[in-house]
């Protein structure tokens, strides 16, 4: 693999700490110092100012702006895109003393520390600022985002002068003026701005989609000062002037309530204080550490690396409310524009399957609420039923690249293998007869008028498509597409049957509402039947698609480091000439569908394909890592796991300054869960075959299953199982089934797992 890891941070197992400031590394170091509560982020921008390269990003989940990109010409090629808008600047300050203006790109500074708590949410940042007149003062910033209550954000700032002596001015604003990246233009009309004492309030509206956003904060100082109020173009501000004097401090803190609805700002913020609000963090994030902490012994480096994925994964998303999904960048950053894609269902939901089920619900349930807009898609693009945007906010499409937007079905597929992997680990059959049945039907009519029969007749297929290795397009027979498709089909018509069988009022409703007859059921049963699949028996090869054997190989490995990624230093067309690979294709269905494939076939498919892959997507690195671990591979799967669980802190990709990579750091999840722990769900009941890497000396790791809670813990020679309810609950381990209680079942490894 080419790609090498950018070490810059310090390892600690709960701290992200950056000792000394590198200019250089200044926009990763805003992306990997993000803060979010699911509902609000910010990255983590100097709050003071700052004239070096810099994204104020402040951003809102669902508060979004819609682009005219042109008349596309042809039909199905969208001309709107819809993006997370750059909004509101609750952390905006300035600091002054003595005429000169606080700015780390040009001030002398001495001591510089950042830090991240992981435990409380709690972000840190101080140094000493040395004057031109030779003063000094020390200053520290403290932030969080509240994750009980994720309309309120804390910032404080601590001054204290070393040998100076005069006054300091600290004018905290809040500020709707930003540009939006991209764009590099503002989005906002201001309705209000009020500035009264220690109280500022502003309130705005998206210009194209009037979506509303409120934001007040209640402000303090604690030490002697003058206050000022004052107006921006598009925000308020108050100025406490401060006198100072050797060893004086000032602290002032500041409460802000953003909301996305009409709401009493004043009366939220006053009913907290900093250290109430810092507590009911600490408490919260405790909670989440007892049930979803992954506990290395002996490798600090993952040991940081996984809590941080852990952390971001949270931060991003735990089903804080209906109708939010997760963006690829989270709320870290503006690239990809916050959509969601297919990555939601296939490495994201597994995460909260086992850690958090009614946020796994609720991502599922935003496919539901979105089930018009995917069938305005589909006859768009000429086609029955429902077609699932490949890039989506609100539910449209946004990705106005036809190769990607018209040619790829992972987020229609994706949707029904997240139903039904749902189902098999929640148990929670209501869900599928209440909204699943509904988007698979939909979903099912899609695929088949999306898809074609050859010309004898003799095999249904999908022509002109474009897999998850989005290096190959327009393509035929994709196998992971095919494949998909036929589950898809498969899954829909058992899941209809067994609800004609079982709930007959429900069948009955479903097939008034939707016109379904049992002609449409044959004719999808008929299609499954007679799916293409291109598999060679003698080799236990998959043939990614048709033709792929033939095209020109390309050595990955000595495509300089310097290239990447590839899409900013390759042309376009470049990239889709040789059988280099993005990301899994094979070897994603391989994994998703992996008790229904022999050992056989998947080293067959392993050492063909992974050499292949470049990994220029973040979701790569975890999954070559799982089947690694199952294939025994033990070095392989590690040297691939540390790269997906220090994707951004070691900057692997050379691009986390655009924001965190989301979806992997969900896969990092799996990574250890369902690579290292060899845990399995996708067969009957749920199976385990742990390894460990040789580094080392033990692991463990907690997962919910049907409402049970299971507590891994793997060492050198044994791993111990227990179950943290009453009650039992059948498990296999390495293939033999055992019955887990609340006494610890212990294991051996054996000979050929060590």
């Amino acid at each position: 693999m080419a790609k090498k890891a950018d070490k810059y941070y310090l390892t600690d197992p709960w701290r992200i700490i950056e000792r000394g400031f590198d200019r250089n590394y200044s926009m990763v170091s805003e992306s990997i110092f993000s803060l979010g509560n699911e509902c609000m982020g910010v990255r983590g921008f100097f709050e003071e100012g700052y004239s070096g390269e810099r994204l104020v990003g402040s951003y809102f989940n669902g508060i979004y702006e819609r682009e005219r990109l042109g008349n596309g010409g042809y039909k199905g090629i969208v001309e709107h895109t819809e993006f997370m808008v750059n909004a509101v600047n609750w952390l905006a300050v300035r600091i002054k003393a003595e005429d000169e203006q606080l700015d780390l790109m040009d001030a002398h500074i001495d001591e510089f520390e950042r830090a991240l708590d992981l435990r409380t949410g709690l972000l840190t940042r101080s140094f000493v600022w040395k004057l031109k007149s030779g003063g000094r003062i020390e200053l520290k910033f403290e932030r969080f985002v509240c994750m009980e209550q994720n309309d309120l954000g804390v910032q404080r700032i601590s001054v204290k002068s070393i040998d100076y002596e005069g006054t300091l001015t600290v004018a905290l604003e809040t500020d709707f003026g930003g540009q939006h990246q991209m764009y590099h233009k503002n989005y906002w009309n201001v309705l209000q701005k009020i500035s009264d004492g220690d109280w500022m309030e502003s309130s705005a509206r998206t210009v194209n989609t009037e979506k509303y956003l409120y934001s007040g904060s209640r402000c303090s100082c604690n030490a002697p000062h003058q206050t000022k109020n004052y107006e921006t173009e598009k925000g308020t501000g108050i100025q406490y002037d401060i006198p100072l004097a050797k060893g004086v401090q000032a602290v002032i803190t500041r409460i802000a309530a953003n909301e996305t609805e009409q709401t009493d700002g004043r009366k939220r913020t006053k009913e907290c204080s900093y250290e109430e609000l810092l507590l009911e963090n600490k408490e919260w994030w405790q909670r989440v550490w007892e049930k979803s902490d992954i506990q290395i012994t002996g490798d600090d480096e993952n040991q940081q690396g996984i809590r941080y994925c852990i952390f971001q994964m949270l931060q991003t998303y735990h089903g804080a409310r209906e109708g939010n999904n997760i963006g690829a960048k989270g709320l870290t950053g503006e690239a990809y524009n916050g959509n969601a894609f297919w990555d939601t269902e296939t490495y994201c939901l597994p995460f909260f399957l086992f850690n958090e089920q009614q946020a796994a619900r609720n991502l599922l349930l935003f496919r539901y609420q979105t089930l018009g807009e995917a069938k305005e898609r589909a006859r768009a693009l000429d086609c029955e039923g429902a077609f699932y945007p490949i890039a989506t906010i609100s539910g449209k499409e946004c990705c106005n690249l036809w190769q990607h937007a018209s040619l790829q079905l992972q987020a229609s597929t994706a949707v029904a293998y997240g139903i039904w992997i749902y189902e098999k680990v929640t148990g929670d059959s209501k869900f599928v007869s209440d909204y699943g049945a509904e988007m698979l039907v939909e979903i099912c009519r899609m695929l088949a008028t999306r898809g074609d029969w050859s010309a004898d007749g003799s095999y249904y297929g999908y022509y002109g498509v474009m897999g998850p290795d989005e290096f190959q397009m327009m393509v035929n027979h994709n196998c992971y597409t095919n494949l998909m498709a036929k589950f898809t089909f498969t899954y829909t018509l058992r899941t209809l049957s067994r609800l004609k069988d079982c709930d007959e009022p429900c069948y009955s409703s479903l097939e008034k509402k939707l016109g379904l007859t049992e002609e449409e059921q044959e004719k999808w049963r008929r299609m499954a039947e007679h799916m293409k699949i291109l598999y060679d028996e003698s080799s236990c090869l998959y043939e990614q698609h048709e033709g792929f054997f033939e095209l020109p190989h390309v050595e990955v490995d000595r495509i300089p480091v310097e290239e990447f990624p590839l899409y900013h230093h390759w042309s376009y067309d470049r990239i889709y000439r040789n059988d280099m690979i993005k990301q899994p294709d094979v070897l994603m269905f391989l994994f998703l569908f992996n008790h229904a494939f022999s050992e056989e076939t998947l080293r067959a498919n392993y050492d063909y394909y992974e050499p292949r892959c470049i990994h220029e997507s973040s979701l790569s690195p975890s999954v070559h890592s799982i089947l690694a671990s199952q294939l025994k591979r033990k070095q392989v799967a590690y040297d691939f796991f540390q790269f997906a669980t220090r994707m951004d802190l070691d900057n692997y990709n050379r691009n986390s300054g655009e924001g965190i990579h989301t979806t992997s750091i969900a896969a990092a999840w799996m990574n250890i869960v369902y690579g290292f722990g060899g845990m399995r769900c996708d067969g009957e009941g749920l199976c385990f075959a742990p390894s460990i890497p040789e580094k080392w000396e033990s692991y463990a790791f907690h997962v919910s299953y049907q409402g049970k809670v299971i507590t891994t813990v793997v060492y050198k020679d044994r791993v111990e199982f227990t179950l943290q309810q009453e009650g039992g609950l059948a498990v296999k381990v390495y293939g033999r089934e055992y019955q887990l209680g609340c006494q610890p079942l212990t294991v051996a490894i054996p000979e050929e797992w060590r």
